[in-house]
């Protein structure tokens, strides 16, 4: 209620600045001039704020391969490169993705500190930005532990010629997430009562990003996860959060159906209510739907297209934009660690848009798709499969996503960091606190919500099983499945399994990335590499 929200700003209000965001995220040029010039122009601190989103653009490109493809609900073809090797748990120390996923992170990290390190010369209507920079300290370094396991926790902006790095062991994982769960803490001190903007993280982005830490972290702690996603889920509306779901009857009627006891009337069926709510479904990741409706079992009958005035909708709590842009002159996911300045029109992950099935990934696999069926999923089955590429009947052949259904390297579809039925499903894991089973009306509420929406019937016991089940359909390809999986401890016995049913080289040590070789290299004898590599 009320006054357990007002208990999370009482314990985390160290500082109280009211500041306004701007409206529209300009990411432009914001690097263009030195830090110098910068620290003294009037906007300063909202340009050096909009650098760091910016830098964080390149985070999702690569991802989707490190994370998703490593998890058994996506695949990679055997002819193309390096993808079917990160597929079967055999990453090489060299892997260019995985360096520069880790580099990425560790730039954009350097981008926060940046503002951080300069925090008391904000002015006033600018200090939102200084919490914006501990939440995406925080988020990068969220990230990095999550894949990588034990990395150092880098709070300064280093002088790369003193040798600096030094005071930068690679950390023990827990401790890594104390300075995460900190980060957070501080930054919603920063962003209390800030103007909301879904582009840029708020405080009640960092409430929920605070609570997921301690859920990962080695030894959970629920109580402070329930109370954190307790003051977000029981004042939902003060936040704007919800889910996007239509009652049965505000739904659209497409076709006449007549009711048996009095023709005049046009009765709802449950193909049509799915259908309704499957295109509220698809509006959450931007999506709009162009055709019509069919009685047959996939419902939907055409395609997805992203609409930027979909975007911004109440499910979404944080993302990164990425705005489709016209222009020969862009720079790509794959451009180097130099030039951090992107245009918007950069798609966030070339392997998760329509173009992915090129380069072989992005592949449903048989075992997903036992679960995500147009009969078991008829709401989520529509928006997330594509389904002209879906033929259960032939074993061989490779079924697509469609949640993202932009093309190639220049796409709109926004990266959704973190949404409003996450929130729910980690509120109910916090209630759930481990256990096997529970009839807590308020984990079982939570879970019914995102059940609703999915068109699927509500339930009064809630299981480990069902809540990771669940994850794992509402959440695909949104790189979640993996780490889901380790969350819950069910890793090992769940992708042991994939990988011996599939002839793949999954070990318990290999749920963890390996420690980029380059990084090695540039201080020898000082960081260690991660078990089985």
């Amino acid at each position: 209620m009320k006054r357990i929200y007002i208990r999370i700003l009482i314990c985390f209000s160290l500082i109280g600045f009211l500041a306004s965001c701007e409206e529209e995220l300009d990411l432009s040029n914001p690097t263009a001039l030195s830090l110098e010039e910068l620290l003294q122009t009037d906007d300063g601190f909202l340009l050096l704020a909009n650098g760091v989103l910016d830098a964080y653009q390149k985070i999702p490109a690569n991802e989707f391969l490190l994370t998703e493809l490593r998890s058994d609900n996506v695949r990679a073809n055997t002819e193309n490169g390096n993808f079917p090797l990160i597929a079967s748990y055999n990453v090489d120390v060299n892997n260019g993705d995985v360096a520069t996923y880790y580099s990425n992170n560790m730039a954009t990290i350097k981008h926060a500190n940046t503002v951080i390190d300069n925090r008391f010369l904000a002015p006033e209507t600018q200090q939102f930005t200084v919490g914006e920079a501990y939440f995406m300290r925080a988020l990068c370094h969220f990230n990095l532990v999550r894949a990588y396991q034990n990395v150092p926790y880098v709070d300064k902006v280093l002088d790369v010629n003193e040798e600096e790095a030094l005071e930068y062991p690679q950390l023990p994982e827990a401790e890594v997430y104390e300075r995460i769960i900190d980060d957070f803490k501080t930054s919603i001190a920063f962003l209390n009562g800030v103007e909301q903007n879904r582009y840029r993280p708020t405080e009640g982005a960092a409430i929920c990003l605070a609570a997921k830490a301690y859920l990962s972290q080695p030894n959970p702690d629920y109580v402070e996860a329930e109370l954190l996603l307790a003051s977000v889920v029981e004042n939902n509306d003060f936040f704007n959060y919800d889910l996007l779901f239509v009652e049965r009857e505000d739904a659209e009627n497409f076709v006449f159906n007549a009711d048996p006891l009095d023709p005049s009337i046009d009765i709802l069926t449950d193909a049509e209510y799915h259908a309704n709510l499957a295109i509220l479904y698809g509006n959450v990741f931007g999506n709009e739907f162009s055709g019509g409706f069919s009685e047959s079992e996939i419902v939907l009958d055409g395609s997805w297209s992203n609409n930027p005035g979909l975007e911004i909708n109440d499910e979404i709590i944080f993302s990164i934009a990425y705005d489709l842009f016209s222009s020969d002159n862009y720079v790509t996911s794959d451009s180097g660690l130099d030039d951090q300045v992107q245009t918007d029109s950069e798609s966030h992950s070339f392997a998760m848009t329509l173009q992915g099935p090129s380069n072989g990934v992005n592949i449903a696999t048989l075992d997903f798709l036992e679960v995500m069926t147009p009969e078991l999923q008829p709401v989520r089955f529509p928006a997330s499969i594509q389904v002209l590429s879906y033929n259960p009947d032939v074993i061989t052949n490779d079924t697509f996503n469609d949640k993202f259904p932009t093309d190639g390297e220049i796409g709109d579809n926004d990266w959704i960091v973190l949404r409003y039925a996450d929130v729910l499903l980690l509120y109910a894991e916090a209630i759930l606190a481990g256990g096997e089973s529970t009839t807590d009306t308020r984990a079982v509420g939570a879970f019914n919500q995102v059940r609703a929406r999915a068109g699927l019937e509500e339930v009064v016991n809630l299981t480990k099983d069902a809540l990771l089940e669940e994850r794992r359909v509402e959440f695909v390809y949104e790189n979640q499945r993996l780490y889901d999986l380790i969350r819950f401890g069910e890793a090992d016995n769940i992708l042991q399994r994939f990988s011996d049913e599939n002839n793949l080289f999954y070990t318990s040590e290999r749920k963890y990335l390996p420690f980029p070789q380059r990084e090695i290299d540039n201080l020898p004898n000082f960081y260690e590499q991660n078990p089985g590599y």
